[in-house]
């Protein structure tokens, strides 16, 4: 049962907490736990913070909702969502929505930018997102207009949901002169620098650029998120020439590499040969089966049997911190999506044979996304931690993930989808 007070901040909510998501607490370790991970517990609220937690231990009282932290989108694309009207790519290929993706962006406007990137920011808010990463298309026609769309989403939302923006361009691009001016400037903005890599690759050329890009992020204080070895062909290229150039500088900031899907393509030695060198590193990965299992593996009118996509447990084991994004919403890229947390855990629960009940299979969604993007609380639910909370209806991980589950979201311990909620904030209405 939740109950609130006569306004609006939340008093306390009786809820099913995943055990690894609980912090520390009196009698913890005499907690109930189901077969699914789950404890019975009664969190209260004071002042936007969690103030206390309670475990419940008479049966006749557990709970039948359950309670997580809000989520994180660790990676998407803001600035092309809800496009496919206008770009489709109907054969589904990397290559046409490549060239479709080419064809929209001469056509982006400041406005069209800002219509759909706050219409996939306010649908992620209200299914139960505190923060994204957003990759920006950030060269050529329109890409001035498209980060001051961006920037002024990030303003106005900030009190709701944390927008952080990854500059994607060719990496050759953080070479020129140009590229050092766009990198000052990105810093300016705590932004990230980013880029694509995927083969066919010049090897030598690969790690000119990589080192310059390296350089660069280490001179600005800028962390790097780059799409990388987005392919089904020359597993791990890309990370390989990653790890070469890494030998030879020390990095000052963390890197994260997106997709890295072909590493999963590669015989069981030389996948822990590169897992175990990723963690040496400290590279972080965002794995993306959605989107992967949508465009790579292609071959006409032949279904895929084996299918590129980052080798999670593989890399879980070795010491990677892991996470998965969602990536594209309803454009050339992936035709469907909904930026909810949850469809993107009932997917990702096949695809990558992740069970939200083991720790490391819910760790990609919850506390290592954290972690990989520096967001200041991991999301364990403990006093004093912020109460940005989502409860869901269900007694269960299978019924929650089977269904969409009704939803309430806690925001610094008031509910959303309250009149007094927006009235009260300086920001204005949703």
């Amino acid at each position: 049962m939740t109950s609130l007070n006569d306004e609006l901040n939340c008093t306390s909510i009786e809820a099913l907490v995943p055990r690894g998501l609980i912090g520390k607490t009196s009698d913890i370790v005499s907690a109930p736990v189901s077969e699914e991970g789950l404890c019975p517990i009664k969190v209260a609220c004071k002042n936007g913070l969690i103030s206390s937690i309670e475990i419940i231990k008479d049966k006749s009282k557990y709970p039948s909702q359950l309670l997580l932290p809000r989520f994180l989108e660790t990676h998407a694309h803001l600035d092309k969502a809800f496009t496919w009207a206008s770009a489709k790519n109907l054969n589904g290929t990397y290559q046409n929505a490549l060239s479709v993706n080419l064809k929209l962006n001469q056509k982006r406007t400041f406005n069209s930018v800002k219509f759909n990137a706050e219409r996939a920011i306010e649908l992620a808010l209200k299914n139960g997102y505190r923060a994204i990463r957003s990759h920006v298309d950030s060269f050529g026609i329109g890409s001035e207009e498209t980060w001051e769309a961006l920037l002024d989403l990030q303003h106005k939302w900030e009190d709701f949901i944390e927008l952080q923006l990854v500059a994607l361009v060719p990496i050759e691009y953080w070479t020129t002169g140009e590229g050092k001016l766009f990198a000052a400037r990105i810093a300016q903005k705590n932004g990230l620098m980013g880029g694509v890599l995927v083969p066919p690759l010049n090897k030598p050329l690969t790690r000119k650029y990589l080192l310059n890009m390296f350089i660069l992020a280490n001179d600005f204080g800028c962390p790097i998120d780059i799409h990388i070895d987005e392919s089904q062909i020359d597993p791990g290229a890309g990370l390989t020439q990653l790890i070469k150039v890494l030998k030879n500088i020390t990095m000052n900031v963390p890197i994260t590499c997106s997709h890295s899907s072909s590493m999963g393509l590669l015989s069981e030695r030389k996948l822990l040969h590169l897992a175990n060198e990723l963690a040496k590193y400290n590279i972080n990965v965002i794995a993306l089966p959605l989107t992967n299992a949508w465009l790579l593996g292609r071959k006409y009118a032949t279904t895929p049997i084996s299918r590129p996509i980052a080798p999670i447990h593989q890399l879980q084991k070795s010491g990677v911190t892991v996470a998965i994004g969602g990536d594209n919403v309803r454009d050339a890229w992936l035709p469907i999506g909904n930026f909810d947390p949850i469809s993107l855990m009932s997917f990702s629960m096949p695809l990558a044979q992740l069970a939200p009940w083991n720790r490391l299979g819910l760790a990609p969604f919850t506390t290592a996304a954290a972690k990989l993007m520096q967001i200041k609380w991991n999301g364990t639910i403990e006093k004093g931690a912020p109460a940005n909370l989502l409860l869901l209806e269900g007694t269960s991980w299978s019924e929650v993930l089977s269904r969409n589950a009704s939803r309430k979201i806690l925001i610094d311990g008031q509910w959303l989808k309250s009149n007094k909620f927006y009235e009260n904030n300086p920001k204005g209405n949703l």
